[in-house]
């Protein structure tokens, strides 16, 4: 059994190496634009944009907010279950812990916790 190699061959298979790398980096580029990008959100009727983890950190460390743990028990009594997504976001009325949390059921529950006092609010 003997291999053959062609010009045609190799010429093929560098555009497909190379129009595969052109993708991945393409899509690379996309999720670091909307990394570096603050989301906003449109909730219900309640715009808000969240904090990176360094801001977040600067205000748990300082006291201006709870900590995230302390929200999640405030939670717990309404929506018992796994908690798959936590940010902390600002809004209109301040700083709030925006909680995704996930029942034992398959339910999905949304629920926002003042960062600073940490009672329940509207998501």
């Amino acid at each position: 059994m003997t291999w053959r190699f062609s010009a045609r061959g190799a010429e093929m298979g560098a555009r497909a190496v190379a129009a595969t790398l052109l993708i991945h980096v393409a899509a690379l580029a996309s999720a670091n634009a909307e990394e570096g990008s603050r989301p906003t959100h449109i909730g219900a009727e309640i715009p808000y944009s969240c904090l990176n983890q360094k801001e977040r950190h600067a205000l748990v460390e300082s006291g201006s907010v709870i900590r995230l743990t302390a929200a999640m028990r405030a939670v717990r009594t309404i929506a018992p279950g796994t908690l798959v997504r936590a940010r902390l976001c600002r809004r209109p009325d301040g700083l709030a812990y925006m909680l995704t949390v996930l029942a034992h059921d398959g339910k999905v529950t949304h629920v926002a916790v003042d960062a600073v006092k940490g009672t329940l609010g509207e998501r």
